[in-house]
């Protein structure tokens, strides 16, 4: 299955205006980081390994909203680090939420139980839930016992309090087709998740393993088979057709980091998420300043292995839009 209706129908409008202003570059989604603080050391993000001042700091609310109303983007990941760490993350939430954005709220859950009081179910708001596998490939993701279920726990509480839940699963070179099918079927017919995100491992350089990052014709292969028997369309997959055309290598498509850029107390990361060549203060620099023909795969040999959504997301969503035939699939799911 696709990505909501209500979702695509919103992307589709944005699209349609921004090429009637002529506008060449713009954000789908934006990557706010309000803080760098965990509550977990995960093997695959470096965020904690941020100076022991900068993990101290908490981004204000008006710093966070006026970032993501700067750019114009109608969707928002609020990441971290761990938001729920953040005082007033509700407040955040709220502000984008009255601002009409659709805002996707990640977290490792631990703390959701503690924090779920603060916030209302609403219709462009779902909590982003990190699953990187079954109970022991999650736990030991996480390097701590007992995570999965803490994790599980919460979303069942999240769902019966009627809030949207999504999953975010991350593939390495450790997992097998089955560890894939295994997960995807768990979150979407034994925890009835709404919609689940999928990516392959990419190389964060800060992570502190840095050896299970998934190659391109890895990643093709994992999830050729995993999909394989058309199993991919009963998923409720939060990804258009053409995105998972990608993972499998039926189509190959340019990096447009430039449409999912990333926002954090240093400022807007250049050129991605997942590679640091600098911050600049506003979204404007970040795109007029940046030269963005120089990355993606056969460019920069930092992008050689990089399959992640931050950069090929948009491109696919970009060529659904603009083909009556892949917006059809899109529609259907199929």
């Amino acid at each position: 299955m696709a990505m909501p209706m209500r979702q695509s129908v919103r992307l589709g409008a944005y699209l349609m205006k921004q090429k009637i202003k002529r506008v060449d570059k713009f954000p789908l989604l934006v990557e706010l980081e309000p803080l760098f603080a965990c509550n977990l050391k995960c093997n695959g993000c470096g965020k904690i390994q941020q100076p022991a001042a900068l993990l101290k700091q908490r981004m204000p609310v008006e710093q966070a909203v006026g970032a993501i109303m700067e750019s114009g983007a109608p969707m928002v990941s609020i990441a971290g680090g761990e938001p729920l760490m953040h005082p007033q993350i509700e407040q955040i939430v709220q502000e984008l939420l009255d601002r009409n954005k659709i805002v996707f709220l990640c977290t490792n859950a631990v703390l959701l139980p503690k924090h779920i009081h603060k916030f209302s179910p609403h219709k462009n708001f779902a909590w982003m839930v990190h699953i990187d596998g079954l109970r022991e490939r999650h736990d030991a993701s996480v390097s701590k016992d007992g995570v999965f279920d803490q994790a599980v726990a919460a979303i069942e509480q999240a769902k019966k309090l009627g809030f949207r839940v999504n999953t975010n699963t991350t593939f390495f070179d450790t997992d097998t087709p089955q560890d894939v099918i295994d997960v995807l079927d768990f979150l979407n017919d034994d925890l009835g998740v709404d919609n689940m995100q999928i990516s392959p491992g990419y190389a964060y350089e800060k992570a502190p393993d840095q050896e299970h990052w998934l190659g391109v014709e890895q990643t093709r292969e994992l999830f050729r088979k995993a999909f394989d028997g058309g199993r991919r369309k009963k998923w409720r997959l939060n990804h258009s057709p053409v995105f998972l055309d990608f993972l499998e290598g039926k189509v190959d498509l340019n990096c447009t980091a430039w449409a999912i850029p990333s926002y954090s107390l240093l400022g807007w990361q250049k050129p991605c998420y997942l590679l640091d060549d600098g911050y600049v203060s506003t979204y404007r620099e970040l795109i007029d300043e940046t030269d963005w023909d120089a990355f993606g795969r056969g460019k920069d040999e930092r992008c050689a292995n990089c399959m992640a959504h931050c950069g090929y997301e948009p491109s696919a969503v970009f060529a659904t839009m603009g083909s009556l035939r892949e917006s059809l699939r899109a529609a259907t799911g199929s």
